[in-house]
């Protein structure tokens, strides 16, 4: 009985060390903004800084749609090129079945792209 306890001390060692360290991670950057004052905003400290002058509209506007589209657009080319690399190397061993496979993803991708590009999705104003 004592073994199979003995056993599970490593475990539970493992996770008080990491319950300190979760806890003074989120703790002690708390008492050190209390103490340093950085808990007490005033004008100055509440100003812009990023670009130097006061914004011109509300910073919670929404974005134009098609932002979000170029971005997913982005996304999915970026992933293809993450399928291709892999495929190009193995395509000696999976034959004309994975070369098959990979043309018809890139028939989709293809006919995806042309739709978005006839709907406009891509035009910038």
């Amino acid at each position: 009985m004592a073994s199979v306890a003995a056993g599970y001390l490593p475990i539970l060692l493992f996770v008080a060390v990491a319950l300190l360290l979760s806890t003074a991670f989120v703790v002690l950057p708390m008492i050190v903004s209390r103490l340093t004052g950085a808990a007490n905003p005033y004008p100055d400290k509440l100003a812009e800084y990023e670009c130097g002058f006061p914004a011109f509209e509300d910073s919670r506007s929404q974005f134009d749609v098609r932002f979000y589209l170029i971005a997913i657009l982005f996304i999915v080319f970026d992933l293809e090129a993450a399928f291709l690399y892999p495929w190009a190397v193995s395509l000696g061993a999976i034959g004309f079945g994975g070369w098959l496979a990979m043309m018809i993803f890139l028939a989709e991708l293809t006919l995806g792209f042309v739709y978005a590009w006839k709907k406009g999705a891509l035009d910038w104003e």
